[in-house]
């Protein structure tokens, strides 16, 4: 007797959503060749049937197993979730067949992760899109570091999957900001964990966000594009194919002065190091990441120009390469490792000098429980306290309101009075009346005053500096008897680093007139 080989897709995880096709093939078959996770899926359809479940590791043995039933004469079907041909079973039995093999193979299509989880989000995959693979066990890293540059760089809308394991930590950090380097952080994203199975879970960020989520091998990523909206809670990507222009990202500015220093800003003491660089005749250019930070450069550094908004690595290129930047001066804030890097990046690729400027730590052992991580700090904060006030940005909200308990707190946030930085802490269930939205660095009686109505008890910060408002958070955590976590400040290595102003000045003279 001929035999078949069914190759089936059994979807996402529910019963309806696997195509009547799937169905069919499944009564017909003789023979079932699955995980066994998949057969809670299909149990109507595959009663006394001869059943193989060889463990999850086992994809290959699968695949022969199979395949040696249909040369034997079997109806088989080999089973996959989502889609069979997509990061999944079919490649492997195809890779197995003989030419003279002469079963039956039928390949029954079903919904993969990528559709499944763009049906959750809205329709963020309307446009051109990709599917990248984060699993190296088949695939150089190196390739997928370079695929994954690629579609940054297209500004493609992709699908991220296979996205983190216990023992691949780190790859999908380096992919996302690989992405950063390209696409706009205000990108809007959606991750998925558990797609149409028990325990779904649906969220929306922008790009810049999620280097601060933990993933698993249960979760998947979408990325949008430049296009990509909100409405409704959901997230689309435009079908058009008008007003492209419109929307690309802006040219470098015109207006500003070559041969400048460029400092890179964002705090107080750096915009203070700008307009006195300003002062002493150096052309300089103070770069800042948001609007508001470069209104505020704009009133506080006289005689500078400002380049504000959020700019990706390729338009900070080539704004340096143009306007032929001196040296580069790196006052951002002392945890904006991601920028760091990407300046210091700028800086060997360019041939351009780069200084960090950091201002004093202002931690010491009598002044707070010291926290190696952000996820230390939401670990250990579950045993302190249930009314918590963070203190550390907008950035690293996901990690302590998603952290396991998170739902035992009450939190209260401050954040710049950005309205995006307020939108985030709202999408992440911090109630309005919970939410702080204003400049800081603030007093020793500001902080006590507002902890106390609130009724905080436990603040965690990060060591900001005596600029950043360090010394006026510890005074008043003493003073309302609260206890008080400091996240520690990222280690990087940079080239050259000064905390010092009068070192700043010394560098740029040499940067102006090289001997």
């Amino acid at each position: 007797m001929k035999g078949v080989l069914n190759l089936v897709s059994v979807g996402p995880g529910f019963s309806d959503l696997i195509v009547p096709r799937a169905e069919a093939a499944l009564r017909d078959s003789d023979v079932i060749v699955a995980y066994d996770l998949y057969l809670r899926w299909i149990e109507p359809w595959i009663k006394d049937k001869e059943i193989h479940t060889p463990p999850l590791t086992q994809e290959r043995e699968r695949a022969l197993l199979a395949i040696e039933k249909a040369r034997s004469g079997a109806k088989v079907a080999l089973i996959s979730s989502g889609d069979i041909g997509i990061y999944a079973m079919a490649a492997l039995a195809f890779d197995e067949m003989r030419e003279d093999d002469e079963y039956d193979v039928n390949v029954i299509p079903g919904i993969t992760s990528a559709n499944a989880c763009a049906s959750l989000l809205g329709s963020p995959l309307s446009h051109d899109f990709a599917t990248l693979s984060l699993s190296d066990l088949l695939c150089p890293w190196d390739w997928i570091e370079q695929r994954g540059r690629h579609i940054a760089q297209a500004d493609l809308a992709c699908v991220l999957y296979n996205v983190q394991s216990a023992v691949r930590q780190e790859g999908v950090y380096r992919i996302l900001a690989i992405m950063l380097e390209s696409k706009s952080p205000k990108t809007l994203c959606g991750v998925v964990r558990n797609a149409y199975r028990p325990g779904q879970e649906v969220s929306i960020h922008h790009l810049e966000d999620l280097p601060s989520l933990q993933f698993d091998m249960l979760t998947t990523i979408v990325i949008g594009n430049r296009f990509t909206q909100r409405k409704r809670g959901f997230i689309f990507t435009p079908r058009g194919y008008n007003a492209w222009e419109s929307t690309t990202a802006k040219p470098v500015a015109e207006d500003l002065p070559k041969q400048a220093l460029w400092v890179f800003s964002g705090t107080s003491d750096g915009n203070a190091l700008a307009s006195q660089l300003a002062d002493q005749g150096y052309p300089v250019v103070v770069s800042t990441a948001t609007g508001y930070g470069g209104e505020i450069a704009a009133q506080n550094c006289p005689g500078v120009s400002v380049w504000a908004g959020q700019q990706g690595v390729e338009a900070r290129k080539q704004a340096l390469q143009q306007h032929q930047a001196r040296g580069l001066i790196d006052a951002t804030h002392p945890y904006a490792s991601l920028m760091s890097e990407q300046l210091m990046g700028l800086s060997k690729t360019l041939g351009i000098p780069y200084l960090r400027y950091e201002r004093a730590s202002s931690f010491s052992t009598d002044s707070g429980l010291l926290c190696s991580s952000t996820e230390q700090a939401a670990e250990q904060v579950m045993a302190l306290g249930r009314r918590i006030f963070l203190s550390t940005g907008s950035k690293d909200l996901a990690t302590f309101l998603k952290a396991p308990d998170a739902d035992i707190c009450e939190w209260f946030v401050r954040v710049t009075p950005e309205p995006d930085f307020i939108q985030r802490a709202i999408d992440l269930g911090v109630p309005r009346s919970h939410i702080c939205a204003m400049q800081g660095p603030f007093s020793q009686a500001f902080n006590e005053a507002l902890w106390r109505d609130w009724a905080i008890d436990c603040v965690i910060t990060k060591d900001s500096g005596d600029a950043g408002g360090y010394q006026a958070k510890v005074a008043a955590t003493k003073a309302l008897a609260i206890p008080l976590l400091v996240i520690q400040r990222p280690q990087l290595t940079y080239p050259l680093i000064t905390s010092n102003f009068d070192e700043v000045v010394k560098h740029a003279q040499i940067w102006q007139h090289p001997a």
